[in-house]
């Protein structure tokens, strides 16, 4: 049977087992990947996984099972399995599924997928090009290596409810990336640092040669770094850690957090939590988008939404459990695991642009920090306390002045939020994306 076949064959059984309503998901993974060091190969890695998710209910009791085996006979065991662990689970009233008005009745096309695998020789000589460009740069010494990779997806969903409405679609994604580390100096005195390239398309991938030149000098400026002495300055994160505040803004929003009243942003839904002229956007529909899908997990219409509007944080990120108990409707944020429920989460989550240039952003600075790389656990989402090692460059006179390391940076997430200003300098290389930020204060511990 294909794909659509087996999910459905799937689901005729579990109702035959007893289940009042079941979805499944079946995820096929291709991926292929290379490495070098140091002018050698070092790697050289393939794999194809095929794994299916069952989701059985029962009134109001669920249980997941799942399976890497997707014969007939263990699928029929997968589904009497399913329905069993239902009987004996707790109830859980909020696990829902979406009503049939909520189902995406004809996906959009989103051109995620580049069908042409590559052959190992090619992502063999983007590891070279990318390894011999950064090593041949005066002052790198050394090299943790170089990769490349592809990997194909294909997701398939489908859902039977309690009046029999089913829901059956599939997508494919593909991936291809680029990457390179190097360290430059000697002694206790290495740096190390990095850069990649990452696309839907192959086509679409920056020069590996350039993003290894990239790597040799951004790991050369981190030569001899500074200690600084406890100040309290602007704060500039680099594009790179910048994304990170989104990610934790997208945790705090989540239902699940949320429902759980667990987040420092539990109270704020409808208030001013940033500046009026921050607008965050999600948007699942970006073509060729790291974090784009034609529907959400339990097969719901996505689509383009502020999160933050004017300043004003607009809505949670809910899937229908989370809605269910909060008494409100999904956004359409369901992400769905082949051995786990659904649960809320982003697509591509990004902050609008600001007017400023970086260079711009940090002129009027008399001392501040340019933040490159942190390090660290100290994000609490549930009190809003921010606190990590930090390193970068020193900001003198609005300018760059020289590398500083061994530093902690420290503030509240909901004073970051509320002096955040972003830079012109939006790329979408992630699927969680922000520019150049500048918190105006911030506690940087050092000596």
């Amino acid at each position: 049977m294909d794909a659509s076949g087996t999910l459905s064959w799937l689901l005729d059984k579990a109702r035959l087992a007893g289940a009042d309503a079941a979805d499944v998901a079946m995820i096929e993974t291709t991926s292929v990947n290379a490495s070098r060091r140091m002018g050698k190969p070092e790697g050289l890695e393939r794999s194809e996984n095929y794994a299916v998710g069952l989701r059985a209910f029962l009134g109001d009791r669920q249980a997941m099972v799942s399976s890497n085996d997707v014969s007939k006979d263990t699928l029929a065991e997968l589904a009497s399995r399913a329905v069993a662990m239902a009987k004996a689970a707790p109830p859980d009233p909020d696990s829902v599924l979406a009503p049939e008005e909520l189902y995406c009745q004809t996906p959009p096309q989103l051109d995620l997928c580049d069908a042409d695998e590559p052959e190992i020789g090619w992502l063999e000589e983007e590891c070279r090009k990318a390894e011999d460009a950064a090593l041949a740069i005066e002052g790198i010494t050394n090299s943790e290596g170089a990769d490349a990779g592809y990997s194909r997806s294909r997701v398939y969903l489908a859902i039977a409810d309690r009046k029999g409405m089913r829901f059956e679609h599939g997508y494919d994604s593909s991936y291809f990336s680029v990457s390179v580390s190097v360290l430059a100096g000697s002694g206790t005195g290495m740096e190390r640092d990095y850069d990649f390239t990452s696309a839907r398309h192959r086509k679409s991938l920056a020069d590996a040669t350039g993003i290894g030149i990239s790597a040799a000098k951004k790991a050369l400026k981190r030569l001899n770094p500074r200690k600084v002495s406890t100040c309290q300055v602007p704060v500039v994160f680099d594009p790179r850690l910048s994304r990170g505040l989104l990610s934790v803004l997208a945790g705090a929003i989540s239902g699940a957090a949320i429902a759980r009243g667990s987040s420092f942003l539990k109270n704020d839904l409808g208030k001013k939590i940033f500046a009026d002229s921050i607008r965050i956007i999600d948007d699942p529909h970006i073509r060729a988008g790291f974090g784009s899908r034609p529907f959400d997990g339990e097969g719901v219409r996505n689509g383009k939404r502020a999160i933050v509007e004017k300043g004003i944080l607009a809505t949670w990120l809910l899937d229908m459990r989370t809605a269910h108990k909060l008494g409100m409707t999904t956004t359409g944020h369901a992400h769905r695991g082949i051995g786990s429920p659904p649960s809320p989460s982003s697509t591509n989550l990004y902050m609008e642009k600001g007017t400023l240039s970086p260079q711009e952003l940090m002129r009027d600075i008399k001392s501040g920090l340019y933040v490159t790389e942190t390090s660290g656990m100290g994000i609490n989402t549930i009190t809003g306390d921010y606190s990590q090692g930090a390193a970068g460059f020193w900001i003198e006179n609005g300018e760059l002045a020289y590398p500083v390391s061994e530093i902690t940076i420290a503030g509240h997430l909901c004073d970051m939020f509320a002096q955040a200003t972003p830079a012109s300098d939006l790329e979408f290389r992630y699927a969680t994306n922000a520019p150049t930020l500048r918190v105006e204060s911030m506690t940087v511990a050092g000596v």
